[in-house]
């Protein structure tokens, strides 16, 4: 999605006091953007993967926040407080495994407890919100204008899941790399893996690369491996929902795409913001939501297993970070050693807001 041309991924209405945001599970057969009044409705769209993609969820988590706010009847400033508070809870609770939804409703959190009235932290709280849209839309050029410089001039990347405009504000991580690659006169052809169980590639990644007029080609994620044998991938571009000290959690598939990357000689990137690093965390603290059963037992009315069989459904894996070349953020490119690297966004991250 080029800017200007449509609606941001979401956003606030200020007319309506509600949040706007395109549903990503009518894609590609539908573009149609929807209008939350409620924080259950909200919470609701989240778990749906209607509003998916960890900075889109960090807005989200923002505007949830601004949402119950602005929504309160509330008088008193200690029980608003408080509600608000608990709407924070439930929908932190939506998506345990991707850092930015905490991280955007946190944000909020703590602007509105410096208020002294409950008219000052309902006007905080949609500022603040904004705001976190705002330099989403700055971050995702910046790191966009970063990953530019790892391309060569003629090139192939293979990327997995949807890192694009659809799980940011606008322009996206991984898919902003590319963007920003394309925009500079860059001749780059994209390799995109359909991901399964829930196809965001195929259905998202090559709708938007599409409509970019970039040139796209969708396979099967199994097929990836074998297309770096044959020299036909020259680097790998990922996005990412949570970065630990010692990995980095994304779209189910990838872990296998940096390990067949590695093998062949092939650059293996992570795109994403200072906001999805988790550097307090290690690997083995994290949470890995699993998905429903029925998204591998049938499509559609079709049943593709047996009612009895057992099903694992991860919806994340994990990366060690010793597999990854380099991760581009709106700061710059990090390189291994990492934790060297690290420091840098804890510095960026002490002058933040």
């Amino acid at each position: 999605m080029t800017e200007g041309e449509d609606p941001y991924t979401i956003a606030w209405d200020a007319e309506d006091e509600c949040i706007l945001y395109i549903d990503q599970t009518l894609l590609p057969e539908r573009y149609e953007q929807m209008r939350c009044v409620t924080v259950d409705d909200l919470a609701r769209a989240i778990r749906r993967l209607e509003i998916r993609g960890a900075p889109a969820l960090g807005i989200a988590g923002a505007m949830g926040v601004a949402l119950a706010a602005v929504r309160s009847r509330e008088t008193d400033l200690q029980r608003f407080s408080g509600e608000v508070g608990r709407a924070g809870d439930l929908l932190r609770g939506t998506r345990p495994t991707a850092v930015n939804l905490a991280w955007g409703i946190d944000r909020v959190l703590r602007k509105m407890a410096l208020a002294a009235s409950v008219a000052e932290a309902k006007a905080v709280a949609v500022a603040e919100a904004n705001a976190v849209a705002e330099e989403d839309e700055l971050t995702c050029r910046r790191l966009g204008g970063f990953g530019e410089e790892l391309f060569p001039e003629r090139c192939t990347v293979l990327t997995h899941c949807n890192a694009g405009a659809l799980a940011c504000r606008c322009w996206g991580t991984a898919l902003g790399t590319i963007r920003s690659a394309v925009e500079a006169g860059k001749n780059v052809r994209v390799i995109a893996c359909e991901t399964r169980p829930l196809n965001q590639g195929s259905r998202l990644t090559c709708w938007e690369l599409a409509r970019d007029g970039v040139d796209v080609t969708l396979i099967p994620d199994s097929s990836a491996a074998y297309l770096m044998r044959k020299g036909m991938i020259d680097l790998v571009v990922v996005g990412a929902d949570r970065i630990t000290k010692d990995a980095v959690f994304n779209k189910i598939g990838t872990y296998m795409h940096a390990v067949a990357a590695r093998h062949h000689g092939i650059p293996f990137y992570v795109a994403a913001p200072v906001s999805t690093f988790d550097l307090s965390r290690r690997e083995t603290d994290i949470t890995v939501e699993e998905r429903d059963r029925s998204e591998l037992t049938s499509c559609g009315d079709k049943k593709l297993a047996p009612d009895n069989v057992n099903v694992l459904n991860y919806a994340f894996d994990a990366t060690p970070l010793d597999l990854v070349d380099a991760i581009v953020t709106e700061i710059g490119v990090l390189r291994p050693p990492y934790m060297e690297s690290f420091r840098l966004v804890g510095r960026d991250r002490e002058v933040r807001p």
